[in-house]
């Protein structure tokens, strides 16, 4: 890969570390070979001048999102589940499911049909962001105990009638992962997607080393114009406890830069990954296809936003995995930063990484033609 165009992503992150629009981060450029840059900036924890390093741990949040999309889609490839099954045939609490009228309104009227699998994995379901029962963090409860919350609520509108962002449906989901593998999500993401893709560092109770190696999260302060420590406001403390904290499967996932581009890379790789199948074609296609009709002004898949060139998500603390079919290339951009960005750069990171990326996998596919036999 072109030292020219290595040097131009660090030219862009390092400044934005120095006036900290950012406290630290990574970033990861791969095409389906493998890793072509990794380049950490900045500091994990400013107060100790703890610099960020490259195999530092993020809270990945809504980049969850696909990876138990991907999982409930192994027993749609294994004819376990159907996409196009009323989820009350895997969940009979979803049975005569009631919609709030006018959208999300107190008067309740009978669901036009039952909850789709489909539906819950595009957020076309009508099921809300997060239940009553869910006031504050979003680890509190046991998931059955949560989706058995959600299905006691009212529908936002009929299925399949609009779009709305919800961490319900891919919570119900990874319900249906469950009841009809009849082991529990976080083991089925453990020995179907973790361990065997080598997802190392990927966890949803991160061990006391993997702290240590947590970034620490920053939010912007108005008044100071710097970054301030806080926590991580959605989870619940200590992040290890394994008796009070529970899986959530929509958002609950700690990773790191190179776990996460593992994982990317079986998708770009069409469901493969070094001679192992994870996901058929068709699957594939699915999840990467437009299933929302376009309702809510975006195009989404099954747990991943979609575009003509390709797909990826990110999640709330502003870290973003993007796939991009056309020109082979994966970025991975990994931050821990609550609330708004502050500045208008902030706004620009992914994209203007995603143009960088593109031009370093671009200069990587030039200089190997240039080598093949007969091309020089």
């Amino acid at each position: 890969m072109s030292a020219a165009k290595q040097g131009a992503i660090d030219a862009y992150l390092q400044p934005l570390a120095n006036n900290h629009t950012f406290a630290g981060a990574v970033a990861l450029v791969a095409n389906k070979d493998g890793v072509v840059y990794s380049k950490a900036v900045g500091y994990r924890d400013l107060a100790s001048n703890a610099p960020m390093t490259t195999d530092d741990l993020f809270w990945i949040a809504s980049t969850s999102k696909p990876m138990t999309a991907a999982a409930l889609m192994m027993l749609v490839d294994e004819g376990k589940v159907n996409v196009d099954d009323p989820v009350e045939k895997y969940l009979p609490e979803f049975h005569e499911q009631m919609v709030g009228v006018p959208a999300g309104g107190q008067t309740l009227v009978p669901a036009n049909h039952p909850i789709l699998v489909r539906e819950i994995l595009s957020h076309t379901s009508g099921l809300p962001f997060k239940s009553k029962a869910q006031p504050g963090a979003l680890d509190t409860l046991p998931l059955k105990d949560a989706v058995r919350s959600f299905a006691a609520e009212p529908l936002k509108f009929q299925p399949f009638t609009d779009y709305s962002y919800s961490n319900e449906g891919l919570n119900t989901a990874a319900r249906i992962i469950e009841v009809v593998s009849g082991i529990s999500y976080e083991q089925f993401m453990q020995e179907r997607l973790f361990d065997p893709l080598g997802m190392k560092d990927t966890t949803f109770w991160p061990t006391t080393e993997q702290i240590a190696r947590l970034a620490k999260t920053y939010k912007l302060d108005a008044q100071k114009k710097d970054l301030v420590e806080g926590p991580l406001e959605q989870l619940t403390y200590p992040l290890d406890d394994r008796k009070h904290r529970f899986p959530m499967p929509a958002g609950g996932i700690f990773s790191t830069a190179e776990d996460v581009a593992r994982f990317a890379r079986m998708i770009l790789n069409g469901g493969a990954l070094d001679g192992k199948r994870y996901l058929s074609a068709q699957s594939l296609r699915e999840m990467t296809s437009v299933e929302n009709a376009g309702m809510g002004g975006g195009d989404y898949g099954f747990g991943f936003s979609v575009s003509a060139h390709g797909m990826g998500h990110g999640g709330a603390y502003k870290n973003a995995m993007d796939i991009d079919r056309e020109t082979g290339r994966i970025t991975i951009f990994m931050v821990q930063q609550d609330g708004p960005w502050g500045t208008e750069e902030g706004e620009k990171i992914v994209p203007t990484l995603d143009r960088l990326a593109d031009e370093l996998v671009r200069s990587g596919a030039a200089a190997a033609s240039a080598e093949e036999p007969g091309k020089r």
